[in-house]
């Protein structure tokens, strides 16, 4: 049996803890309850805090440990997943200094662990690892919603923030607030195996095969910002990206020159025009997939490619699906 220690503390959200418990409790016995077969649990779950204290989280619930953090090292700890922060970042940060400096013991993996992951963090709990020094130099993500915080107070981390889960090394990340299940399945399969993860994931109705937070940053996050110019050429492209564009028909229409275009569509959103024009692009045709039976072909054309070889390729890099698989997967 692995032992799975969930990190609490004050302000931490609820069900990034008490989700995680259920997955890890329950892989291997609900799909087994279900077809009358004897349980087979492959995992014991702990719930550790400062001292053994209660964790009163971010929703007013209070939970009880089963210890301390503290009694855990690196050499012994099978898996250790921080949860989302629910309360202010800053503010935890600030409160829980002890924890960020006994994080730092996990800087190396344990050679124990098989080269398993050893240390896992859902949402904004990577600003505990990112603290702790843990993801220098590694690829990380977390929710999108505060990438750019995230990447201008740790900007030696790789950050991934279009990606759900990334694996890098012993120390995994998953993004979103609700992102628990899918970092949950993903380990899970690592440590119990596929089959184990698959049938948990169908007995819990979860879709096992999201990979992406790109349908919610893509189009939000990159908003967060006062350029009106570039603003303005958002919605601009937001509105024809079906057209044949390129940079010098949006420097045209910004205004600027092809140069600052670049450097100030940088600055706003992080990225170029060339990979946000994408980014629309790929959000339209995952509609398509999921609400129409246009063949890929058409709908290739109706986002602003031509050669549907070459949109597969980018629709699998981003979604980790090709279109066929994509429409199966989720079409109505």
């Amino acid at each position: 049996m692995q032992k799975v220690s969930i990190i609490g503390f004050d302000g931490a959200l609820a069900s990034a803890i008490t989700g995680v418990i259920d997955l890890f409790r329950l892989a291997g016995v609900t799909w087994a309850r279900i077809h009358g077969e004897q349980p087979e649990p492959h995992f014991t779950t702990q719930l550790l805090t400062r001292n053994g204290d209660h964790c009163r989280c971010i929703n007013g619930i209070t939970l009880v440990s089963d210890g301390s953090w503290e009694d855990l090292d690196a050499e012994s700890a099978d898996l250790v997943i921080v949860p989302t922060i629910g309360a202010p970042i800053d503010q935890v940060l600030a409160s829980n200094p002890e924890l960020v400096t006994w994080l730092g013991q996990f800087s190396v993996p344990n050679p124990n662990s098989a080269g398993q992951v050893q240390l896992a963090s859902n949402c904004t709990g990577a600003f505990l690892l990112a603290e702790a020094g843990l993801l220098n130099n590694k690829e990380a993500t977390t929710h999108w919603g505060f990438s750019d915080r995230f990447r201008q107070s740790y900007p030696q981390v790789n950050l991934n923030p279009e990606k759900l889960v990334t694996v890098d090394g012993h120390i995994a990340c998953a993004g979103g607030g609700m992102a628990w299940w899918d970092l949950g399945v993903h380990l899970i399969e690592r440590r119990a195996g596929a089959q184990v993860a698959r049938e948990l994931a169908k007995a819990f109705v979860i879709d096992a095969g999201r990979n992406s937070q790109a349908p919610y940053s893509a189009l939000q996050a990159k908003r967060y910002h006062s350029d009106s110019v570039i603003l303005k050429l958002q919605s601009w492209l937001e509105e024809n990206y079906g057209e044949d564009i390129n940079l010098q028909s949006l420097a045209a229409f910004s205004g600027l020159t092809t140069r600052s275009l670049m450097r100030r569509f940088k600055v706003a959103t992080g990225e170029t025009p060339k990979s946000y024009l994408q980014s629309i692009r790929i959000e339209a045709a995952r509609s398509h997939l999921e609400n129409s039976r246009l063949p890929v072909e058409d709908i290739t054309r109706l986002v602003g490619y031509e050669d549907v070889s070459s949109f597969s390729r980018l629709f699998r890099k981003q979604t980790g699906l090709a279109p066929g698989a994509y429409r199966s997967r989720f079409g109505r």
